[in-house]
């Protein structure tokens, strides 16, 4: 179940990744006048980069608390498992 979140997760970073690139490769490296009276707003061509790095993050973090819950499940079963035996070896 984990691989496949893991592998899910991957392929969505790939996904940003790749559509970023193919941004980054679009845009030419030549002055190109902007006409008198279309002064628009500054784009920063790293804006793509960093929406990538900050969901990747996300993700990451996303996933790393689900895996700790799950694992912190099975250690509480454990205990439980545990405490009703100890409490028979005490009985018996």
């Amino acid at each position: 179940m984990i691989r496949r979140w893991a592998t899910a997760a991957a392929a969505t970073v790939m996904v940003f990744v790749c559509a970023a690139l193919l941004h980054a490769q679009q845009t030419t490296g030549e002055f190109v006048p902007v006409p008198k009276g279309e002064l628009g707003q500054e784009t920063l061509p790293a804006t793509p980069l960093v929406f990538i790095a900050y969901a990747f993050v996300w993700v990451a973090m996303i996933v790393y608390v689900f895996t700790l819950m799950r694992r912190i499940g099975r250690v509480e079963h454990e205990l439980g498992d545990l405490r009703s035996k100890l409490r028979a070896d005490k009985r018996g």
